[in-house]
């Protein structure tokens, strides 16, 4: 039996390696999806790419109110509740000390990781019923710090306080809350992130994270949507309030 058989499941940063993955998986196992980027070209490709008739793309910035209220009715619209909310956007900002680090870019990273998470649970949580599962993308770092990368630790760290909060908020109504924690990811994203700390380190940053993660690669982005798909499906339904590490044994 598939896990998530008619389960309503909205995704953010659906475009990105992650999301496309989880969105994939989810499918196979059962689920109608709510796909949502703000880079329309790249939903347009995502859509594709899944080909499947259970996908709702809707382009949205997740820092804007408007645009989260939009996408939970067009959620609304099509099936009528929302089941799993995997909230997935994402964006790194740039390595910088910090008396040079950029107010707005700091503010804008923020935005997208905190208010974002925290604006889709405000406006989706009304339409979950009990036994519903809400998974937030942190990283590794939102359990320590790097030197540069002020927004992208800052805004990882906050997703935890906010997941911590929303947990504790929801068990009485029956929804878990939990975050997702990944270490280094053989996509873009992650590339981005390398060059900016390969010229911060003065070394190849791949190569250092290879070094240092037990397992000796970085992760798949299927890998990641594995431990998602645990957290959105029944088989965590006593998992709430936690951090689930999937980053080789990097954090150990």
């Amino acid at each position: 039996m598939t896990v998530l058989q008619n389960k309503i499941c909205v995704i953010t940063g659906g475009g990105g390696s992650i999301g496309l993955a989880t969105a994939r998986l989810f499918l196979g196992e059962g689920a109608k999806i709510v796909l949502v980027d703000r880079d329309e070209a790249k939903l347009i490709e995502a859509v594709a790419t899944l080909a499947h008739a259970d996908v709702l793309p809707i382009v949205a910035d997740v820092t804007r109110t408007a645009d989260i209220q939009r996408l939970v009715q067009g959620a609304m619209g099509r099936w009528g509740r929302i089941d799993v909310v995997f909230s997935n956007a994402g964006s790194f900002g740039v390595v910088a000390s910090v008396d040079q680090f950029p107010e707005d870019i700091f503010d804008a990273v923020y935005a997208v990781h905190v208010r974002g998470a925290f604006l889709l649970a405000k406006y989706a949580v009304p339409h979950m019923p009990r036994g519903s599962s809400i998974v937030i993308t942190s990283s590794i770092v939102g359990t320590r710090g790097d030197p540069g990368a002020y927004a992208y630790v800052t805004a990882k760290h906050a997703q935890v306080g906010l997941m911590r909060c929303l947990a504790k908020d929801l068990a009485p109504r029956g929804i878990r809350v939990n975050t997702v924690h990944p270490g280094p990811i053989d996509n873009s994203f992650q590339q981005n992130v390398e060059a900016g700390l390969t010229v911060a380190m003065g070394r190849d940053a791949a190569a250092f994270f290879d070094d240092m993660i037990p397992l000796g690669r970085h992760g798949r982005a299927v890998e990641i949507a594995e431990a998602v798909l645990y957290l959105a499906s029944d088989r965590s339904s006593f998992t709430t309030g936690s951090l689930l590490m999937a980053d080789g044994g990097l954090s150990a």
